[in-house]
C-alpha cells in the first residue's frame, strides 16, 4: 500500500526532473508562409501559479488556420513576437497548489501557444484525459468544431441531406460521422481515390472525387431538391457551388476557407458574391459562420462526449503522422511542425495531422 507521503515524494521527484529551460516556436514576422514567420526561442521554465499547471506536450495538432495566425489575421493589434499553435495533449509536469491536478496526469487543452515543449496553462483550460493518445488531438479543435457547429448553427435534423467539403480532412471526418449518426444522408468531397475509400469506411453515402467528377453536376443530377446543410471549409469556387445547390431553407456553415489562407490578402473573392442575397432570399436559405473560440463554454461537455464515443467505438479519429509527406514521420517535436504545416497544404493528408514530441526526451 502506498502511503500519502510516498505519493508526495514521487510527485516531488517527477517535478524535480522538469528542465530549467525549454523551447517554443514564436511568430517573429507576419506572413502566411509559416516557415518564414517563425523562430525558435529558449525560455526559462516558469513555476505555475496556484491555479495553473505546466503541461509537457506529447502531441500537438496542425490546423489550416495556423497560417492565419502567423499572418496576424485573428488579432490585427497583435505584434510579433507571439506564440503560435492551438491544441495539445500531454502530461502535467508541475501543478499549482489549487489546481486539482496531479503531476503525471494526462490532459488536453485548447489555448494559444501550443507549439512548445512545455505549456503553462490556467487550470480552467486543462481537460483531464484517460491516457496519452494521439487520437485525442483530432477530437479537440476538429471534432469540437463539427459537433458544436452542427448543433449551434446548423440546426441539423434527421433525414436531411448534408454535404461536407474536404470531408477526409481533420474536421471533415467528424462532420461526416456525426451527420450520419444524426440520421442524415451524407455527401463528401475529396481529391483522391484513397480518400474516397476512407470516406466510405466512415459512413459517407456519396463520396465525390472533385478532380474526377464535376461537383455541381453531381449535386444537380443526383440531388435535384438540393442540399439541406453544407459544412464548408474550402471557399472560392467550392463555396459558390455549394450556395447554388442549397435546398429550400438550406443552411451553409462556413468553418473556414482554406483556398485563401496562404494568399497575402487572406481570402479568394467568391465569384457569385454580388448575387448571394437573391440566391438566399429566393430559397429562405442562409450562410452562417462558426468560430470555435466563441463557444468555449461548451468545450468540456462536448469533448467528454466525443471521447466517450471514441472509446465506445462509435467514432473514428483518424490521425496522419506524415508517413506520406516525403519528409518523414512528424515525430521530432518542434522541428517537425513547419514540415507538417506545409504537408497540410499539399492536400495529401488524410485525417488530422499531428506532431509527436519524442518520448525518449521526456522527463516524466
Amino acid at each position: 500500500m502506498t502511503e500519502p507521503g510516498d505519493k508526495e515524494s514521487n510527485q516531488e521527484k517527477m517535478a524535480a526532473q522538469v528542465p530549467k529551460a525549454f523551447q517554443r516556436l514564436m511568430v517573429s514576422s507576419l506572413t502566411p508562409t509559416f516557415r518564414n514567420a517563425i523562430s525558435l526561442e529558449t525560455v526559462p521554465m516558469v513555476k505555475p501559479g496556484p491555479k495553473e499547471v505546466v503541461v509537457k506536450n506529447r502531441f500537438v495538432g496542425i490546423n489550416a488556420s495556423d497560417v492565419n495566425f502567423t499572418a496576424g489575421r485573428y488579432d490585427p493589434t497583435k505584434v510579433p513576437p507571439f506564440q503560435v499553435g492551438f491544441e495539445g495533449v500531454g502530461v502535467v509536469a508541475a501543478a499549482g497548489a489549487e489546481s486539482n491536478f496531479k503531476v503525471g496526469q494526462p490532459v488536453g487543452y485548447l489555448h494559444d501557444g501550443a507549439f512548445t515543449e512545455y505549456k503553462v496553462l490556467p487550470t480552467k483550460f486543462a481537460i483531464p484525459l484517460p491516457s496519452l493518445k494521439a487520437e485525442y488531438i483530432p477530437l479537440m479543435v476538429s471534432g469540437l468544431t463539427a459537433a458544436i457547429s452542427f448543433d449551434e448553427v446548423g440546426d441539423l435534423k434527421k433525414g436531411e441531406t448534408v454535404l461536407v467539403t474536404a470531408a477526409a480532412g481533420g474536421t471533415g471526418q467528424f462532420a461526416v460521422q456525426l451527420a450520419k449518426k444524426a440520421g442524415c444522408r451524407v455527401i463528401g468531397t475529396c481529391s483522391t481515390d484513397a480518400k474516397m475509400e476512407f470516406l466510405r469506411s466512415i459512413g459517407c453515402d456519396r463520396p465525390i472525387n472533385y478532380k474526377k467528377e464535376d461537383l455541381n453536376e453531381v449535386l444537380k443530377t443526383e440531388y435535384p431538391k438540393g442540399v439541406d446543410v453544407v459544412y464548408e471549409s474550402v471557399g472560392a469556387q467550392m463555396f459558390d457551388t455549394c450556395v447554388n445547390r442549397l435546398a429550400l431553407k438550406g443552411r451553409l456553415i462556413v468553418i473556414g476557407f482554406i483556398t485563401g489562407y496562404k494568399s497575402d490578402i487572406g481570402y479568394t473573392p467568391i465569384k457569385g458574391g454580388a448575387t448571394l442575397p437573391p440566391k438566399l432570399l429566393t430559397k429562405s436559405a442562409s450562410v452562417r459562420g462558426f468560430f470555435l473560440f466563441h463557444y468555449t463554454n461548451l468545450w468540456v461537455e462536448y469533448l467528454q462526449r466525443l471521447v466517450s464515443m471514441y472509446h465506445a467505438g462509435d467514432l473514428v479519429s483518424q490521425v496522419d503522422r506524415g508517413e506520406a509527406s516525403g519528409t518523414g514521420v512528424f515525430n521530432k517535436g518542434l522541428q517537425s511542425i513547419p514540415d507538417a504545416v506545409e504537408y497540410l497544404y499539399t492536400g495529401q493528408s488524410k485525417g488530422k495531422i499531428i506532431v509527436e514530441f519524442p518520448e525518449r526526451n521526456s522527463k516524466l
